[in-house]
């Protein structure tokens, strides 16, 4: 579709739902979110982009890792290279510089930040067993979101004082999954409730070397009614999260995995990577209304411990890597003159620190033993540590100030007016004894101490607009900025990084009926200095500050009830991600050349995804959801020398029955067996890699309601 077509297909869009909206005013019992205002709101009235996936769909879905609930999310794009808890999260465009882990987009758990102040976000002790619901907003300017231009993610866990969550769950799969959870609470007495959690989660992956993950977790949750308008919620938690992460393949290693369905083996000198991690993680929320005013201090505490096997070197926590914060918020219920308003405002401070930071060499490896290339590492044979490469001390200190005004211009009209103001403090003394040279391939000498200092200031405003058009439909506008704060590794590879800026102009129009529910947007977001990876040919990823880049994109989602007993969706999302400056670094030998790519598109988002769902539940307790899924090709490069396909409608399958205080669900992941890549990409000298998918996955799961 041309870009001329999409402003007309977005108005007959917006035309055809009021007309519809304008014969039936049955208004739909409407989601209610706390992400994108940090007050209760439906999610019809929050002028942005939200899409909210809720109990039925998260109980739907096998829920091994978070993609299981948010793919199908449009302007969302996850996946997973191992099926475990971890997850590549993008969310329009934001978040694309990171291979691993999720950045530039604040995860949230029940009001308490799961983000580093780096913006770098572990998924590895969130118990995704424990989900009521999940909420997506999307583009910057999140009250939540410090230095975060993708927006936020909060997970609502089951709430210690409802004692209807108490369930237990026990799976069994193909390829050695399995999964076990127990969630048993409830009041001790009149004021204090109780709940103790335990999950487990494994998969041994046979149909690709080095592809294990298991997880452990237990967590204890304490509650205490303080009156009629006071509560404190507490929880304490521990997790071991062991994850294999799976090599690449090149060009004819992927076409055997198409043929045979396994990957045995990868084109890539690093067999062993992984991360094993051990995860203590406390927090505690207080909220308490005084008339008008509500006041909700939380404070949390995580600490943890890894070895990480990556590219080239091993990376060790070896003390414990500690995490304190608070968030002190405030909500004020007021009157400007005739107009009913509201007041968000509040404080953010939070450090992370670790004074043992270590890395090391692999110590079993193979090596060219002679020629022009002689010492070059060709293979690693295991994971064990060799010697010392460096040691490190950091230490990341975020602060910052938040503030809303929501006002109520009469019947029709909702205005948001707010900002976030931060400051980022990054010190890292690193002692370099020796480095992995991506050149020659081999360990060499290294730059000694060097010191890093870098100071930040992030700013973000937004302004929002939500107008009434009739009780079933609104409309919505609105313009946000963010900046992005680079993350602590980005900086020590390239100590002159600068914060990204993200601004976003955004128009939008949400409708909720009890047969039917939809949102449309359109948006455009200019980025200035956006940080893009460069891939050069010796599989080193290089950060860079582009000059600009231009992002402009569609996304539309609904559902429709077409029976008493069956609903049927879909999404869809159409970007359109450019660079309008930006020269690249490519590396020949010794020689660095700067290429122009102005005017290419960004590599691995597709310009079309969409994705199809229905959804069946009988009375008798029969239920079933049917979802696919497809990406459309995408550039798998800066030089946009080479697409690859993407994939066509990979679908998921879930059929369950319910009888009384008993459930049975069997979940297929794949169901027709695609096999495809989750990422295809390209260095700067041509080579090409791909991350294998999972074939087909069936899994049995039984779950007993207490």
């Amino acid at each position: 579709m041309s870009r001329g077509g999409f402003p007309l297909a977005l108005g007959l869009f917006v035309y055809g739902a009021v007309a519809l909206a304008a014969e039936n005013e049955v208004i739909k019992v409407d989601d209610v979110s706390v992400t994108a205002t940090r007050e209760a709101r439906v999610t019809k009235d929050v002028p942005q982009a939200i899409n909210v996936i809720g109990k039925e769909e998260i109980e739907a879905a096998r829920m091994f890792n978070i993609k299981d609930a948010l793919q199908g999310t449009p302007g969302v794009l996850i996946d997973s290279k191992n099926g475990g808890y971890d997850a590549r999260l993008i969310i329009r465009g934001a978040g694309l510089k990171a291979p691993f882990g999720i950045r530039e987009i604040m995860v949230i758990r029940d009001g308490v930040p799961m983000t580093d102040p780096d913006s770098f976000t572990r998924l590895d002790f969130i118990d995704t067993q424990d989900i009521e619901r999940i909420e997506v907003t999307k583009g910057p300017g999140n009250l939540f979101s410090p230095g975060s231009a993708g927006g936020a993610i909060q997970i609502i866990s089951r709430s210690v004082f409802d004692a209807n969550a108490n369930n237990m769950r026990l799976g069994a799969g193909e390829e050695g999954a399995r999964n076990a959870h127990l969630r048993y609470g409830g009041m001790v007495n009149d004021s204090h409730a109780l709940a103790v959690t335990f999950s487990h989660r494994e998969q041994e992956n046979h149909w690709r070397d080095w592809n294990e993950f298991d997880t452990t977790m237990l967590g204890v949750k304490h509650g205490v009614l303080l009156g009629e308008d006071a509560t404190l919620e507490s929880e304490l938690s521990y997790s071991e999260a062991d994850l294999q992460l799976p090599g690449a393949v090149d060009e004819a290693l992927f076409d055997e995995y198409k043929r045979s369905g396994e990957q045995k083996e990868t084109s890539e000198p690093w067999k062993h990577s992984g991360r094993y991690s051990r995860i203590w993680f406390f927090n505690s929320r207080y909220e308490r209304d005084f008339g008008d005013w509500s006041f909700r201090p939380r404070v949390y505490y995580n600490a943890w411990k890894h070895y990480h096997p990556v590219t080239g070197i091993i990376n060790e926590s070896g003390d414990w890597t500690q995490t304190l914060g608070t968030d002190i918020e405030n909500v004020f219920r007021h009157r400007l003159g005739t107009i009913d308003a509201s007041l968000v405002a509040g404080v953010t401070v939070k450090r992370t620190w670790n004074e043992d930071v270590r890395k090391y060499q692999y110590r079993d490896v193979t090596r060219i033993p002679f020629g022009p290339q002689a010492g070059r590492i060709t293979a690693t044979l295991s994971d064990k540590k060799g010697a010392m490469a460096e040691t490190q001390d950091q230490s990341n200190l975020l602060y910052g100030v938040f503030m809303q005004e929501s006002l109520q211009l009469g019947e029709r009209v909702l205005v948001d007016a707010g900002f976030r103001y931060d400051r980022s403090r990054l010190e890292i003394d690193q002692n370099e004894l020796t480095r992995f040279d991506y050149t020659s391939g081999e360990y060499v000498a290294g730059d000694g101490l060097l010191v890093t200092r870098k100071n930040f200031k992030l700013f973000s405003p937004k302004l929002g607009v939500s107008f009434r058009l009739t009780p079933a439909v609104n409309l919505f506008a609105s313009v946000a900025q963010a900046d992005q704060v680079p993350s602590d590794s980005e900086v020590t590879s390239n100590p002159a990084l600068e914060p990204s800026r993200t601004r976003s102009y955004e128009i939008g129009i949400k409708g909720r009926h009890a047969d039917w529910s939809f949102d449309a947007s359109a948006y455009v977001s200019p980025v200035e200095k956006e940080i893009v990876t460069v891939r050069q040919p010796s599989g080193e990823s290089e950060f860079r500050n582009a000059g600009e880049t231009d992002k402009k994109g569609v996304e539309l989602s609904g559902s429709l009830r077409l029976f008493d007993r069956v609903h049927v969706g879909g999404s869809y999302a159409y970007s359109d991600y450019t660079f309008d400056q930006f020269s690249e670094p490519v590396r020949t030998g010794f020689v660095t050349t700067n290429v122009d790519r102005s005017g290419n598109h960004l590599p691995f988002v597709p310009r079309h995804q969409y994705s199809v769902f229905a959804n069946y539940h009988h009375p008798s307790g029969f239920k079933g959801r049917l979802q696919a899924n497809s990406w459309g090709e995408y550039w798998m490069d800066n030089a946009n020398s080479e697409k690859y396909d993407g994939y066509d409608l990979v679908t998921t399958l879930m059929l369950g029955y319910d009888f009384g205080h008993h459930s049975l669900a069997f979940n297929v992941e794949n169901l027709t067996n695609k096999r495809y890549a989750v990422e295809a990409k390209k260095d700067t000298s041509g080579r090409v890699t791909y991350t294998t998918a999972s074939p087909r996955l069936m899994m049995l799961t039984y779950r007993y309601d207490f």
